[in-house]
């Protein structure tokens, strides 16, 4: 995981140090490949069919399997449109700033199937997720300063982390060991 730390924020400090010309796609295409190399990542920790996943106590409103793809796929890609998009219009520090917080953000996004699902700890996953909402937070703030329709293309996957959060603290109290 630590290649994927690295590569997303290496892409991130070289897009930030740009100025890119207003109507580039090099934003675009720069935040498409880390936000799917983070997703990738991302997925190579989880195993929803490992007997450690399965014997965990769950939740009733925990979703269905097939649920997390179909709302992870738009959101990697609301994500992606929202980081390009405030990219291409923030400059100087402020785009610099706001690339470090994307690259963060993607980081903690794909740290989390790590904590919970490789290293098989809840308590972990909840104290990753926690820190992925605060990152969301300032993602969205910084986001807001270039861009408020990209800031705002980013609440619907606060949202989900936030639920994330929700979920993953039910199942610390139902595991506490």
């Amino acid at each position: 995981m630590s290649w994927l730390k690295a590569g997303t924020l290496q892409v991130m400090r070289l897009l930030s140090e740009g100025q890119a010309p207003s109507r580039s796609w090099a934003p675009y295409v720069v935040t498409a490949a880390a936000v799917s190399a983070a997703a990738v990542a991302g997925a190579a920790a989880v195993d929803p069919n490992s007997t450690w996943y399965e014997h965990l106590e769950k939740p009733a409103f925990q979703p269905p399997p097939w649920a997390f793809g179909a709302v992870w796929t738009p959101l990697y890609a609301s994500i992606a449109w929202a980081g390009g998009h405030a990219l291409q219009q923030a400059r100087g520090r402020n785009r610099s700033a706001l690339a470090a917080s994307l690259g963060v953000n993607l980081v903690l996004n794909t740290a989390w199937n790590w904590l919970f699902f490789r290293r098989q700890s809840p308590k972990a996953g909840l104290v990753g997720t926690l820190l992925l909402d605060m990152s969301n937070i300032a993602l969205i703030s910084r986001t807001a300063g270039a861009d408020r329709a990209a800031a705002r293309a980013l609440l619907p996957y606060a949202g989900w982390c936030a639920f994330a959060t929700v979920l993953n603290g039910a199942i610390v109290r139902r595991n506490p060991a």
